[in-house]
C-alpha cells in the first residue's frame, strides 16, 4: 500500500529511510556502550573514559533532537495525495465525485462575466420520482450536469412515489423543454414547469406565515391566500343550500373533500370553497395547508380593518372612506331607498325590487372587498365593490343621486383598483350599460390600458393592470397614489 492510499484512508505515513536511520543508531549505541564498559572496567583510565563517554551521550542527544526538529517540520517536497481538512469525507471519493470536484474547483477559480447572472431564468417544477434511495439524487446529479442549481426543494410524499417542488435557476439559454427531457431521462415523471420570479425565492415556512398573518387581519383575503398558497387556481365561494333542516353545506364534510385537481373546503360562514388546478394534481399536503389555512379564518370570525379616511369633497364638504362589512348591511338598505331606480337599473342590471337581496353577498368579505363613503351624519352615500369571481376580479360602484358627479365615484374606483394591484390581480372588469358616461369616465380617467366588449347592450370594460404595477403605491386603505 503505497504512502499516497494510506493517506487518503487516514493512516499514519512511515517512511522506510527514518527506520534504517533508527535501527543503526541503535546498534552503534550498543558497540559503543560495550566498549566502553571494557575499557572502564579493565583499562587504567577508566573514570576518564566514563565522563567522556557520558558527554558524547549528550550531544548525540543534542544532535538527535536538533535533526528530528528540523525534518520533522519542514514542508513537503511532493504532493502526498491527501486533502485538506475542510475537504476530507467519510469515505473515499469515488472517480464520478472526484470529476465533479474538479469541474466545480475550475468554475470557481474563473471569474464569471457581469452578464451572467442577469441571464439566468428562475423556474418552478414538479416531478414524482420514485420512493426509492437513491431517485432524488440522480435527479438532482442530472440537473447539476446542465448547470441548473437547486434553489429551493419541498417534497411531498404520495401513496405511491414522492411529488419533488424545486425552484431552479437556470441558464438563460437552457429552455424548460430541455430541463423536463432531462428530468424525464433521470426518472422524473409527470412534469410539470412555469417561470418563477423574484417573488418565489421566499422559502416555503415564510411564505405561508406570511399568508396567515394577512388571513388573521382581514377575512377577505382567504381566497387571495389560498391562490398564493397553491398556484393558478380558480377559486369560487358558494353560499350554503338552504334546506328545511336549516343551512348545511352540499354534500362536503367537515375535513373537506380532495379530489384530484379538485379540492372543497368547508367556509366557515356554512358555504363551500372549492378550488380547482385542472394543470395539475392537488397533494395530500397542498390541501392540509389549505384546510389549515381555512380552520385558522373559521376561528378568527368576522374581521376587517377598521381604518379609515377623511377627505374634503371639491365643495368643501368632508366624507369618510372605510372598509363596510355585513355589519353595514341596513346602512347601505337605507341607502338603495334614497337612490332613484335608474341609479340601481344601472348597478344591478335587473329588477331594481331585487338590489336589496344581492347587498349580503356584495358585503361579505368572503367575496371580496368593499369601500363605504360615509358623511360626517353616519350616513351612507356610496359603496365600492372588488369582487374575486373565479380568477378574475369585478369592480363595481354605487352613488347615491344626490352625491353623483362630486368625484366620489372616482375615488372609489382609483381605491378599488389599488387594492388589486397589492392582491396581485392582472386585470379589472365593470360590467355597465353604454348610456353609463359617469362609470366609463370613470375608468378612462385611471389611465390604464382598457378593452371594451358590448353585448345585447351591456358594456364590459377591463382594464389590465399590468401597467400599474410599480407604478403605484397602495395605502392601508387600498388608495392609489403616487410613490
Amino acid at each position: 500500500m503505497s504512502d499516497v492510499t494510506r493517506a487518503r484512508h487516514g493512516r499514519p505515513v512511515h517512511h522506510w529511510r527514518r527506520d534504517l536511520v533508527e535501527l543503526a543508531a541503535l546498534f552503534t549505541a550498543v558497540a559503543v556502550a560495550d566498549v566502553v564498559a571494557n575499557l572502564v572496567g579493565h583499562g587504567p583510565g577508566g573514570p576518564a573514559l566514563l565522563a567522556i563517554s557520558a558527554l558524547a551521550l549528550i550531544a548525540t542527544a543534542g544532535f538527535h533532537t536538533w535533526w528530528s526538529r528540523r525534518h520533522g517540520h519542514a514542508p513537503p517536497t511532493g504532493d502526498t495525495g491527501a486533502r485538506s481538512a475542510a475537504r476530507v469525507r467519510q469515505a473515499g471519493p469515488s472517480e464520478s465525485e472526484s470529476s465533479i470536484e474538479s469541474e466545480s474547483e475550475s468554475q470557481q477559480s474563473s471569474a464569471a462575466p457581469d452578464g451572467v447572472a442577469e441571464s439566468a431564468t428562475l423556474w418552478r417544477m414538479r416531478t414524482t420520482v420514485r420512493d426509492a434511495p437513491g431517485s432524488l439524487a440522480a435527479l438532482c446529479t442530472a440537473l447539476a450536469g446542465r448547470q441548473v442549481d437547486i434553489l429551493s426543494l419541498q417534497t411531498h410524499p404520495l401513496a405511491e412515489g414522492t411529488v419533488d417542488e424545486f425552484l431552479l435557476r437556470a441558464p438563460g439559454e437552457v429552455a424548460a423543454s430541455e430541463i423536463t427531457r432531462v428530468v424525464a431521462s433521470a426518472g422524473g415523471s409527470s412534469t410539470w414547469i412555469e417561470r418563477a420570479d423574484a417573488h418565489d425565492l421566499v422559502d416555503a415556512p415564510t411564505r405561508i406565515l406570511g399568508l396567515a398573518t394577512r388571513t388573521a387581519l382581514d377575512a377577505a383575503e382567504l381566497p387571495l391566500a389560498l391562490r398564493q398558497l397553491l398556484g393558478r387556481c380558480t377559486i369560487r365561494s358558494l353560499p350554503a343550500a338552504t334546506s328545511g333542516k336549516g343551512r348545511e353545506p352540499e354534500s362536503v364534510p367537515t375535513e373537506g373533500a380532495l379530489e384530484d385537481t379538485v379540492m372543497r373546503l368547508r367556509a366557515p360562514e356554512g358555504g363551500v370553497i372549492t378550488v380547482e388546478r385542472p394543470y395539475l394534481p392537488f397533494t395530500p399536503t397542498e390541501f392540509a395547508r389549505a384546510r389549515a389555512l381555512v380552520e385558522l379564518d373559521a376561528r378568527l370570525g368576522p374581521r376587517i380593518p377598521r381604518s379609515q379616511d377623511v377627505l374634503t369633497l371639491p365643495e368643501g364638504n368632508a366624507i369618510t372612506v372605510r372598509r363596510a362589512d355585513t355589519g353595514d348591511l341596513e346602512a347601505a338598505r337605507e341607502m338603495h331607498e334614497r337612490c332613484s331606480a335608474r341609479t340601481l337599473g344601472m348597478r344591478y342590471h335587473g329588477p331594481v325590487g331585487d338590489a336589496d337581496r344581492y347587498l349580503n353577498h356584495l358585503l361579505s368579505p368572503r367575496f371580496g372587498r368593499t369601500l363605504a363613503v360615509q358623511t360626517a351624519s353616519g350616513r351612507i352615500v356610496g359603496l365600492g365593490h372588488l369582487l374575486w369571481d373565479g380568477d378574475e376580479t369585478e369592480v363595481a360602484l354605487l352613488v347615491e343621486d344626490d352625491w353623483q358627479r362630486r368625484g366620489i365615484g372616482s375615488e372609489l374606483l382609483e381605491r378599488l383598483v389599488g387594492m388589486a394591484v397589492e392582491a396581485g390581480c392582472e386585470s379589472v372588469y365593470a360590467v355597465t350599460q353604454a348610456s353609463n358616461t359617469g362609470m366609463v369616465a370613470a375608468m378612462r380617467g385611471l389611465e390604464l390600458p382598457l378593452d371594451y366588449q358590448i353585448e345585447e347592450g351591456t358594456l364590459v370594460v377591463t382594464a389590465r393592470l399590468d401597467a400599474a404595477v410599480g407604478a403605484v403605491e397602495v395605502t392601508e386603505f387600498g388608495r392609489a397614489e403616487a410613490p
